[in-house]
């Protein structure tokens, strides 16, 4: 019985340093980010972290998550505080990835939020600097990083469902689409774990024409949101034309008055907005240099339509339209024209 209690007793003592051990290893990996529950795991007594914190060797980030410093916090401290406090939990959104210079904290300024996503079911308090959002079936849209993130995949179609605008939604495709181990096949089998979507059916052919290399998509938003429903003449389609390297096709041609208008649907370039910036520039100046293509892109297509009608109208007066546009609506750019 003797040699039992000495044997139970050396058991004791190795399981207490394990657990230490182990929580040494979790403040480590989580840049000195623990919760309560970990503390506890770890060894620590109620009273033990009411000294520490008198101490300053723990400091509360949110309620039962603390840090090991009284400094501010890093962006992946701030990460592990919000994904400690709403576990099981995983960063998303913008948060989704560390940004890729780090402002230092001054006296007074206010960081970001840090968004996370939990499980549908689940109810989580809020707490000042966290977002959360919501997900069904969470787990199978979870990557195992550090600390914990939605896959880039599912993250983007996440914020696609969320995007109060087409172009927004594309934006966030933008973000992910090229990026290494990001292909079309990897996005669709994202959308299959999102079977109720926003947009589905549209996101999906964003999907399709990234396969493919075609612009049906961007062609199909110039017809509607641009073309038709601002009186622009109607334009001939997908025309072919012989060149001295051979066939080229044309994406949009006015061929009475020899403008051709190129759609760029590329995704996935870090200044695709800037290009569209770029691209409007261009369009205004077309008119006065009588080029005979004009290229376009997603946010000339799908966030300023009416501006780039009033653009494609210019060129073709210029060329002998002698037509004019006309409003979409009450509040259209063209309707303002004197």
């Amino acid at each position: 019985m003797e040699d039992s209690g000495v044997t139970s007793g050396h058991e004791d003592v190795w399981e207490r340093e394990h657990a230490a051990r182990l929580m040494e290893a979790q403040r480590r990996q989580q840049d000195g980010v623990l919760s309560h529950a970990q503390l506890t795991a770890g060894g620590l007594t109620r009273a033990d972290m009411i000294r520490m914190q008198r101490r300053k060797e723990i400091v509360r980030v949110h309620r039962r998550v603390y840090v090991d410093h009284t400094g501010p916090l890093t962006w992946h401290q701030r990460a592990w505080a919000a994904v400690l406090y709403a576990a099981p939990a995983y960063v998303c959104g913008p948060s989704v990835e560390a940004p890729r210079a780090e402002r230092p904290m001054v006296p007074g300024m206010v960081p970001d939020p840090i968004h996370v996503a939990i499980d549908q079911t689940r109810r989580v308090a809020p707490q000042p600097g966290i977002v959360i959002h919501r997900l069904t079936n969470l787990e199978t849209h979870a990557h195992g990083g550090v600390p914990p993130r939605l896959k880039l995949e599912d993250n983007a179609l996440a914020m696609a469902h969320d995007a109060r605008s087409e172009i927004d939604a594309i934006a966030s495709l933008a973000g992910v689409a090229g990026r290494t181990h990001v292909t079309a096949g990897s996005l669709r089998g994202a959308l299959s774990r999102f079977p109720s979507l926003r947009r589905r059916a549209w996101i999906a052919k964003i999907i399709d024409d990234l396969e493919s290399g075609t612009n049906s998509v961007l062609e199909h938003g110039y017809l509607t949101k641009v073309e038709r429903v601002h009186g622009l003449p109607r334009s001939e389609r997908q025309t072919v034309r012989a060149t001295p390297k051979g066939s080229q096709f044309r994406d949009v041609e006015y061929v009475a008055y020899g403008l051709v208008v190129e759609l760029d649907g590329a995704l996935g370039h870090d200044t695709w907005r800037d290009q569209a910036r770029d691209a409007d520039r261009v369009l205004d100046d077309l008119a006065a240099t009588r080029t005979v293509t004009a290229r376009l892109r997603w946010h000339q297509v799908f966030e300023t339509p009416c501006r780039t009608a009033q653009g494609i109208a210019r060129v073709l007066a210029s060329r002998g339209w002698a037509d004019s546009p006309r409003a979409c609506d009450d509040a259209c750019l063209i309707a303002r024209q004197p």
